[in-house]
């Protein structure tokens, strides 16, 4: 157990700041390397997303364990936007845990498989490795554009289905609550796919679960930064603020539009995506002064 606390903890979304949300992979080098070094300075450091845990497996820890992943880290993972967690060490993902209180019944996540293959292959697909929620993801092979043409019917059709199978459900400003009044899941689109998941999950829970878990192994760093492209992504810090904490957040899609919150929100220049999210960790590494070569 570590005895003095780090200055800096991280929480970080994975699609954007981290993964490419074109090639969904870690495209620029020095973010693994860097990830790696602040690591083995014992920077807390927890992937907080809606991606899986395979997904986080493949794309985020390979890549870090490659790059030599050094005993001792405290790393974490939260899937699923809170419904999955697992730790992560030089020998890769620990123990996968999924809230199965959370998960929406088989019949349900039969029936969107169907309608993906019946209706929207052509632009999307279903994400099998979802352990709780339902994912819906624009295929690599297509124009952005041909997926976003097709996701309004999409979404219509998976609201319909839910209120057919009498499940409370919210779509936007629209809300069927269920026989006992109501609402435990819902329609979450995204740039690159959409998610049917329940309400109870998001960024936030996420945070808490992450800082429970570092509390485990020392005293917790003063000063969190997270980082996302989302607005969702905002309620990591929403947590850590509210926790008393010296935080700012990193907006890597400020297009979308920065929101107005109590504490610092940093644009990087005009750098978006993972471009922002190397440049961001790159400037932590220099000013704690760590050495890359460890």
């Amino acid at each position: 157990m570590t005895e003095t606390p780090s200055p800096l903890g991280l929480l970080l979304d994975v699609d954007g700041p981290i993964a490419s949300p074109v090639t969904r992979t870690i495209a620029t080098p020095s973010i693994v390397a860097d990830l790696v070094t602040l690591a083995a300075a014992d920077v807390p450091i927890a992937f907080i997303t809606g991606r899986s845990a395979t997904f986080i497996r493949e794309q985020v820890v390979g890549p870090l364990l490659a790059a030599g992943l050094p005993d001792g880290v405290r790393m974490y993972g939260v899937c699923e936007k809170g419904a999955v967690w697992f730790p992560i060490t030089s020998q890769g993902m620990g123990d996968i845990v999924v809230d199965e209180t959370v998960a929406l019944p088989d019949r349900v996540v039969a029936e969107v498989r169907a309608l993906v293959a019946d209706r929207f292959a052509g632009t999307m697909f279903f994400d099998e490795t979802k352990l709780a929620m339902i994912s819906v993801e624009q295929r690599m092979d297509v124009d952005h554009a041909a997926f976003v043409a097709d996701q309004p019917a999409f979404n219509e059709a998976v609201f319909s289905m839910l209120v057919a199978h009498g499940l409370g459900v919210r779509f936007g400003e629209r809300e069927v609550p269920d026989a006992a009044g109501l609402v435990p899941f819902r329609i979450d689109p995204t740039i690159i796919s959409t998610d049917v998941e329940s309400v109870t999950l998001d960024k936030d829970h996420g945070a808490e679960r992450a800082l429970e878990f570092f509390a485990e192994s020392g005293p917790l760093p003063t000063v969190w930064r997270s980082v996302g492209d989302s607005r969702s992504d905002y309620l990591m810090a929403d947590h850590l603020h509210s926790a008393g904490y010296d935080v700012a957040h990193v907006d890597v899609r400020p297009a979308d539009g920065v929101l107005e919150r109590p504490y610092p929100v940093i644009i990087i220049g005009e750098e978006i995506h993972d471009e922002a999210g190397a440049t961001f960790l790159d400037y932590w590494v220099e000013k704690l002064g760590l050495d890359r070569s460890v």
